[in-house]
């Protein structure tokens, strides 16, 4: 429970300090009369983490429920028993981090703690990319919550804040456990490592130089807040586009340099209807460039379809293409159909979509730019790739239109403004139905609109060159806690359990 009370919209990162503390004394097998921590076994370790992991990702990606019984058809018992399964699967990657961490206590004692971050953060990272990978809400994501620690992305990515946050667990079980003095050391340890990151983080804010070197650009965010159901509807078409356009000769005269549309803004193929011709004239008369999102219909010997995003040039022509390359389970395709037969008209009412195959750059008043549509902005890789490619401003196009007043719109926003911390990068978003707004490459939110609002605002962003360490070195802590778990599994299995 307190691991789903560490993200929004209920909770608050800073319960994630203390999130795991309770499994971890419940893995070392602690005995309250005799004082001792003898570990328990590894298939105890399974079942413990199988439980802590499922109450948190029930509890926190519980909306996936009402979005496939609402937009997919499921019917109510149905589509809960999805939203059980996608939770097990996911619970299992916590199961296996406690059988491990069961194995290393009962071989090393409490030592076998402070290894537990590592597997962590190792299963962590391949959630992230096995199947397809479902690297939603990864731990160190509640560190946005408390953005002098949050400064840590910059030199070690997500998975490096979520090792952080699995060392500060591991120190507070230590303290509970451990007594006199070792109890004093890891105790002073784990507030040393808080206040060292915070103390280091606090003045990277403070030094400001992302912020204000850099060529500034102001970006209209286009938020049409059009209902799901209308999306597609052929009598809402024109109240659509015209919406889109009166918002966004709003943001021109606001002073919008450069305009934003959410995902799959157009309810036609942008790049085959003539209705598109609307929207090049209105971005011909105001002079902007606009990146939109829309579906992409491609014929031949099998068609295809992309979900992908028109940058426009300033004259109304299309300028560059991005294709979505990750594309959303259950949203945009099907996996295992021929196992979950029983999700019959979840099938057919999901797109087959076909998925892109490189990051494309964006040309925007002289720089360049690029863009994640939806749910791929949660892939740390994805936005590193962009600006070792040369991108200067980060943008993400969504439709959170299918998540309600649920968790899911906060969760989606708290990720993408990890990837501005990440990469340096001011991070501007424009959201169907919210939330939108504009990140600083410090994770300070500029602008926010409210959920469910029709609204177009303008702010400031800026174009910058400037590399984080973790642009240049990626993902290497992952790669070290993967092989850090290996090799401390395979010690740990050659050595006798601790008496």
């Amino acid at each position: 429970m307190l691991l789903a009370l560490s993200f929004p919209r209920y909770g608050h990162g800073a319960v994630a300090f203390i999130a795991l503390v309770p499994l971890l004394v419940a893995l070392s097998g602690w005995n309250g009369r005799s004082g001792h921590y003898p570990g328990v076994t590894a298939r105890r370790g399974f079942a413990l983490g199988l439980l802590a992991g499922f109450v948190h990702f029930a509890g926190t990606v519980y909306w996936t429920g009402a979005t496939v019984q609402t937009f997919g058809g499921l019917a109510w018992p149905v589509a809960v028993f999805v939203t059980g399964l996608l939770v097990l699967y996911m619970a299992t990657y916590v199961a296996v981090a406690g059988a491990i961490a069961a194995v290393w206590i009962r071989r090393f004692g409490l030592w076998g703690l402070a290894l537990f971050p590592a597997a962590w953060v190792a299963l962590e990272y391949v959630r992230g990319h096995l199947f397809g990978g479902f690297p939603w809400i990864p731990l160190g994501n509640t560190m946005i919550a408390l953005l002098p620690v949050a400064q840590l992305a910059s030199l070690l990515g997500v998975y490096g804040l979520s090792l952080f946050v699995g060392l500060v667990n591991a120190g507070f079980a230590g303290v509970a456990l451990a007594a006199g003095r070792t109890r004093r050391i890891t105790a002073t340890a784990t507030l040393a490592l808080i206040a060292g990151v915070s103390i280091w983080g606090g003045q990277r804010m403070a030094v400001n130089t992302l912020v204000d070197g850099g060529t500034p650009i102001r970006v209209g965010l286009v938020q049409g807040n059009i209902a799901q159901v209308d999306k597609w509807n052929p009598a809402r078409e024109g109240m659509i586009v015209e919406r889109y356009l009166q918002l966004t000769r709003q943001a021109a005269d606001a002073g919008a340099d450069v305009l934003l549309w959410p995902e799959s803004a157009t309810p036609f193929y942008f790049a085959d209807d003539p209705k598109a011709d609307a929207i090049r004239a209105t971005v011909q008369a105001i002079g902007r460039p606009l990146l939109l999102g829309s579906d992409e219909f491609e014929p031949g010997a099998t068609n295809r379809f992309y979900n992908s995003a028109f940058m426009l040039d300033a004259g109304g022509a299309i300028a560059a293409v991005y294709r979505k390359i990750h594309l959303v389970p259950f949203g945009e395709y099907v996996p295992f159909q021929r196992i979950l037969f029983f999700v019959g008209p979840l099938v057919e009412a999901v797109s087959a979509f076909s998925a892109g195959t490189q990051v494309t750059m964006l040309p925007m008043h002289g720089h360049m730019a690029s863009t994640a549509i939806c749910y791929e902005v949660t892939y740390p890789e994805l936005m590193r790739e962009a600006v070792r490619q040369g991108s200067e401003l980060l943008t993400t196009i969504t439709n959170d239109a299918w998540y309600g007043e649920s968790s899911a719109a906060y969760q989606h926003f708290e990720m993408a403004a990890v990837r501005a911390v990440e990469q340096g990068r001011y991070l501007v978003r424009a959201a169907n139905t919210g939330v939108s707004g504009i990140i600083d490459p410090y994770g300070r939110v500029l602008i926010r609109t409210r959920l469910f609002e029709t609204v177009a605002v303008v702010g400031e962003a800026r174009f910058v060159q400037e590399k984080t360490l973790y642009a240049r070195i990626g993902d290497l802590v992952a790669h070290v806690s993967a092989v850090l778990t290996l090799a401390a599994l395979a010690a740990a299995l050659m050595r006798k359990p601790q008496p």
